[in-house]
């Protein structure tokens, strides 16, 4: 049995060796199509919907026009806009509906994933992989300690903060700057 402080400096270790695997080409393609495009839109289930949520308040915080897909006050997408999916495996069906939709609507998919070869990937126009443990995979190289998909949805949130880091070097801004559009009704 190990303490919590033990347990948290295990999952250190293993976002440090996730970190290193990080993809720097799928990132750059993925900062350039979140610069060039007209809005930009976010889709993931569960914990790695979660994330695309943060970075969706970080592209508002940056100035940028973003939504969460499925919210009430989300527009529609026109073409030269952005669908970002995030999806450990790839397969979830309804967003496999979304990627297939946007492709008619004339938008720009992007998937963030364990898995490039999934059914979203073989769609999407930009594939960033990420490392992360599939989930029930004794022999995976990526095994973790942690619980179901846990390694990869923190992986996300890094990759995505990154992201916005080099947005916000693109845009000249900093943090000041983006508190500006932070919420004040608070």
């Amino acid at each position: 049995m190990h303490t919590t402080a033990e347990y948290a400096g295990k999952i250190v270790e293993e976002l440090r060796r996730a970190a290193e695997q990080l993809p720097s080409e799928g990132a750059e393609r993925l900062v350039e199509a979140v610069a060039g495009a007209g809005k930009v839109f976010v889709a993931g289930a569960g914990r790695s919907g979660l994330m695309a949520k943060a970075f969706a308040m970080r592209l508002m915080h940056l100035g940028i026009s973003a939504h969460v897909v499925g919210e009430t006050v989300t527009p529609g997408l026109d073409a030269g806009d952005l669908l970002l999916i995030t999806s450990g495996s790839g397969e979830t069906k309804s967003l496999i509906a979304m990627a297939d939709k946007v492709k008619t609507l004339g938008g720009t998919l992007a998937l963030v994933t364990i898995e490039p070869g999934s059914s979203i990937g073989q769609r999407a126009d930009i594939v960033a992989q990420l490392p992360g443990a599939v989930k029930d995979a004794a022999s995976d190289p990526n095994k973790t300690i942690q619980p179901m998909g846990s390694l990869f949805e923190q992986t996300l949130l890094l990759f995505l903060d990154a992201a916005i880091l080099r947005l916000m070097d693109k845009r000249g801004q900093d943090s000041g700057s983006m508190y500006g559009k932070h919420a004040n009704l608070e």
